[in-house]
């Protein structure tokens, strides 16, 4: 099977999961297509820690590097590169080449450099992300002799959190100091959010990105109170607030794994514009940086 049509495959799988959890893409999907059309997705963004462990004498990077070997032998291309530093953040932005035939979405890839963070809590993070399992098979010789269902089946695992439940306090240490940090040590390479492309809905009562947010909003959809970028610009953002999900964590009282409330993902918006006379297919850094905190608890 083709290395696209696995990547197609994946993401439908991934966003499957995505859309029994997160309601308000639910509630966009029903909306454009009760306007006779289908929904259509801009990028997915994942989120993971800069961090190397070592497996059997074998080096594991598990940052955008993780990731990246997966989708760069899915036909993903590196398109552009983006700094936070006062976050402790950096990110890359990957595009298929056959994006437009295949319908395919852009990738927003993003790290949390944890040796930027205080020595005690970085030390922490990587103790724990170290009794995870991850994956370091040649994805290329799978797509040559592996069934598409084994593939898909091994990857959705990839996008996860492939370590232990981490301790409660530490957790909550983390949150004090970046909250992305938080959200990836509860909840690893899972999907932080699908994006609905405004351009290709083709809706008329949808038409832009205060249309579509304003009905949204209609509908009692917790909605971000700006819109990402202005009439001029390439990319236009919004999205809604986050889902709360129960996750689980070690108790540090009673060493028992015990369920508290936390950020999962939101849902994004995005419509992109015209600059000089073609389409911005990148990312504008101070939009991802505000958008960042939208899993703020």
């Amino acid at each position: 099977m083709k290395a696209v049509e696995i990547a197609n495959l994946l993401w439908d799988t991934l966003w499957q999961d995505y859309y029994h959890r997160v309601e308000y893409a639910r509630t966009d999907q029903q909306m454009i297509q009760e306007a006779g059309f289908s929904i259509a997705n801009d990028h997915i963004a994942f989120r993971s820690l800069g961090l190397t462990i070592n497996r059997q004498g074998e080096e594991i990077k598990l940052g955008i590097p993780y990731l990246a070997k997966i989708i760069e032998a899915l036909g993903y291309e590196k398109a552009g590169e983006y700094e936070f530093s006062d976050r402790y953040l950096k990110a890359c932005h990957y595009r298929h080449p056959e994006q437009n035939h295949f319908n395919l979405p852009k990738l927003f890839i993003s790290e949390l450099i944890v040796d930027a963070l205080p020595a005690t809590l970085a030390q922490q993070i990587k103790e724990t992300v170290s009794t995870g399992s991850f994956f370091h098979q040649s994805l290329n010789e799978w797509l040559t002799t592996a069934s598409s269902e084994t593939i898909i089946a091994q990857l959705k695992t990839v996008f996860s959190r492939p370590w232990q439940p981490p301790k409660r306090s530490l957790v909550e240490a983390v949150d004090q100091v970046t909250q992305y940090g938080a959200w990836v040590l509860l909840h690893g390479y899972a999907v932080n959010h699908f994006t609905g492309y405004i351009n290709h809905h083709h809706a008329s009562i949808y038409s832009d990105i205060e249309k579509t947010a304003q009905a949204l909003g209609d509908q009692g959809i917790p909605m971000k109170n700006e819109i990402e970028g202005s009439l001029n610009t390439g990319l236009r953002q919004t999205a809604t607030v986050a889902v709360t999900e129960m996750v689980e964590v070690w108790d540090d009282s009673s060493q028992r794994l015990i369920q508290i409330p936390w950020t999962y993902a939101y849902y994004e918006i995005a419509e992109r514009n015209l600059i000089e006379g073609k389409l911005f297919e990148g990312f504008l850094d101070a939009q991802a940086k505000n958008l960042f905190s939208m899993t703020k608890t």
